[in-house]
């Protein structure tokens, strides 16, 4: 069976997507993905030849290994909607990170300049924005959820990705954002509005978050908002050491995604290393 992609075809592969009940982030990728991919083959039949052609082409591209494999997962996922299940390509194995890059993390003290960084420029918005990510560790796209009556009750209940959690908001966070809803005359429903009282865009909280960098003395490369949910994982399992509570609480079905969020950094690596005084 011959099959060429198609804008209708995608069309349907992204209706089909919804009646997964995929979050819609979830199928923009998974359809930006496939146009990519109908880009590269244009009007051929699809095939493994072709799929593996395009995996190549990724790699001489110097595509991340753990980007290809997620447009693999993309791939993957289309072939089996078109009936084309055989066709599937492996993913790359890629050696587990035992440490990730200071580079690349956020650290508290970091953390710290910015939301000041927010609150001295004059946005008590993005300030509280910054600070409940990282004191929930929910997902920007959840920001919805933080509502007068959640923060009232001390405990928001987060809808995402098909389930259902409870996220507690601590006595200092709720005293803060009471008094923000107060003072910006909001009773009721979602606390993170613009004037017109729609919600807050993540376009508009990462562009925001990226101009504090100067003032806050902060590399840009770390600030965007899921590395305040990377942040709140590290601090809570440097707590607990409980990776299945943490997982819970963050919301992944998997603990494999959670443990991404709680590797160390080199330079701890490193300490834990030197602690272990195995040279005689």
């Amino acid at each position: 069976m011959e099959i060429i992609i198609t804008k209708r075809l995608i069309e349907e592969y992204a209706e089909y997507l919804r009646m997964e009940e995929k979050s819609k982030n979830t199928i923009d990728k998974y359809v930006r993905d496939i146009k990519a991919l109908y880009a590269f083959i244009g009007e051929k039949p699809v095939s493994k030849e072709l799929a593996l052609d395009y995996k190549e082409h990724l790699l001489e591209a110097n595509y991340a290994v753990s980007s290809i494999n997620s447009i693999i997962a993309s791939m993957n996922s289309f072939f089996i909607f078109i009936g084309l299940e055989h066709i599937k390509i492996k993913v790359i194995k890629e050696q587990k990170q035992i440490f990730c890059s200071e580079e690349k993390e956020l650290t508290k003290s970091e953390y710290t300049r910015l939301v000041n960084a927010a609150a001295q420029n004059g946005n008590k918005r993005l300030s509280l924005i910054i600070e409940t990510i990282c004191c929930t560790g929910i997902r920007v796209s959840e920001l919805k959820f933080i509502t007068v009556e959640a923060v009232q009750k001390g405990e928001a209940v987060v809808c995402c990705k098909g389930k259902r959690r409870s996220v507690f908001i601590v006595k200092d966070l709720r005293k803060k954002l009471l008094q923000y809803a107060k003072g910006q005359s909001i009773k009721t429903g979602q606390i993170f509005i613009t004037r017109s009282g729609k919600p807050v865009s993540r376009t508009n909280i990462w562009r925001d978050m990226k101009k504090l960098c100067q003032d806050a003395k902060v590399d840009s490369k770390k600030v965007f908002p899921h590395n305040l949910r990377h942040l709140f994982a590290r601090v809570f399992y440097g707590i607990e050491k409980d990776i299945a509570k943490l997982a819970d609480i963050l919301g992944h079905s998997s603990i494999n995604t959670t443990r991404i969020y709680i590797i160390s950094t080199g330079s701890e690596h490193r300490q834990r290393m030197e602690n272990m005084r195995l040279v005689i």
